[in-house]
């Protein structure tokens, strides 16, 4: 595996993606550690870290941003507005004609699209920059805006700007590596995000007493177990047979081999965890406009913990991985494609025959499979409920399921820049 790594970062291309996408997480990260201008932090920083231990609402959106809104950072904001975009406009694909035809379009519709996309990021960006101000300003928190020797007005409007700022910049960011680095950037940043969190959570796990090391030792190996299952589920297929007939072009009798079409367990990969984290994350966004009103914040915390989150948690995601799994495989595009290029399936009729079959197949599959992502999502916020360890709360299944998401998905996409170039697979010596 070494020598293959080492061979891969030989191939010109491949090493220049690997390293734009390695320098721009490392230049996000630095930004979650810029602070906010206008804001005082001294003295501060302690009653903000005590909030969000109180309050799971605040710890969620804390999660998602890797740290950056306790930082009270220009990442505060995290990417969690890009992703939040990107579901509505999706959603609206299905019920809205134009966007339909827009996403039928090809490469042009796709950009047009994408410009919705940003623009509503824009706004929901504004939204939240203000909503944090109000979080920042309220009394609960500790942070006295009156000590800066300026207007008021003239701090907010700073801490507004630099926020949205921010979210444009991870926006950005985003693109960037999806565009010109290796793996999804969306997915890598919500990686990098989870990932900078580990050591700081086996520390606060670990203790200082027999059990804490114990538990600590019990999660990591737990992990590392269910790391391998994930593999296989994420890497297991239903292959559906094709038989392709027999055509006399010319003087050249072709086709007539037998293929198959191969349906993933989960096609969706980790877009319906993304989907489902964003939208129980939305309430908490919400209640960061109101801080002093009690029952905004309990129904926040209730979404974002307890029974509540654990139900709604298994229900959106099996529900995003039928979504999702419907927007990137179509049965009627699939059935028409093989029915043009003279393709069938073994004891099924071709055309709307076919369509219903692979829609069939494609509903039992997704499933099982959705139940697996919601399975290991549920989990261990239980058994955080429980055992109040802080690293099944940062490294839960969720955290997990992510993570190994975006590691399988980068892999494959360098696999595939290897084999452009000739060389074997990452895995494949």
């Amino acid at each position: 595996m070494f020598e293959s790594v080492s061979r891969a970062l030989k191939v010109h291309d491949v090493r220049k993606k690997i390293a734009i996408t390695l320098a721009i997480l490392l230049l996000y990260r630095v930004g979650a550690y810029v602070p906010i201008p206008g804001i005082p932090f001294e003295g501060m920083l302690n009653q903000f870290q005590t909030a969000l231990s109180d309050q799971s609402a605040l710890a969620l959106l804390n999660l998602f941003s890797g740290g950056a809104l306790a930082r009270m950072s220009v990442f505060s904001l995290g990417i969690m507005p890009y992703i939040t975009s990107q579901i509505i406009i999706q959603m609206l694909q299905s019920v809205v004609p134009s966007l339909q035809s827009l996403a039928k379009e090809g490469e042009a519709g796709q950009r047009k699209i994408t410009q919705y996309t940003r623009y509503l990021t824009v706004g929901l960006a504004l939204l939240n920059s203000v909503g944090y101000l109000f979080l920042f300003q309220s009394d609960a928190y500790g942070i006295d805006f009156t000590a800066i020797d300026a207007p008021l007005w003239l701090t907010s409007t700073i801490v507004v700007v630099t926020m949205l700022a921010g979210a444009i910049i991870i926006m950005w960011l985003g693109e960037v590596i999806t565009q010109y680095g290796i793996g999804n950037g969306m997915s890598l940043i919500i990686f990098c995000n989870i990932m900078s969190g580990l050591p700081t959570s086996i520390i606060s796990s670990l203790g200082n007493d027999v059990t804490g090391v114990i538990m600590t030792i019990a999660v990591l190996l737990v992990t590392l177990i269910i790391i391998p299952l994930i593999v296989y589920i994420e890497r297991g297929q239903r292959r559906i047979p094709i038989q392709y007939a027999k055509r006399v072009v010319g003087r050249r009798v072709m086709g007539g081999q037998s293929t198959y079409l191969p349906i993933k367990v989960n096609t969706a990969g980790v877009i319906p965890i993304i989907f489902a984290s964003a939208i129980l994350y939305f309430p908490a966004q919400i209640a960061v406009f109101f801080p002093t009103i009690d029952w905004i914040q309990a129904t926040a915390n209730a979404i974002s913990n307890g029974w509540i989150n654990w139900i709604l948690t298994v229900v959106l995601i099996v529900v995003f991985a039928y979504f999702y799994t419907t927007i990137v495989f179509n049965p009627e595009d699939t059935a028409d494609q093989l029915r043009r290029q003279g393709g069938f399936i073994p004891g099924v009729r071709p055309g709307a025959a076919t369509a219903r079959y692979i829609r069939n197949t494609l509903n039992h599959i997704t499933l099982p499979g959705g139940l697996f992502l919601a399975l290991l999502a549920v989990v261990p916020s239980i058994l955080f409920t429980f055992t109040n360890n802080a690293l099944i709360q940062a490294f839960g299944g969720t955290s997990i399921l992510i993570m190994v998401g975006v590691a399988l998905d980068t892999i494959t996409q360098i696999e595939s820049q290897l084999k452009t170039h000739d060389y074997d697979g990452l895995f494949i010596r």
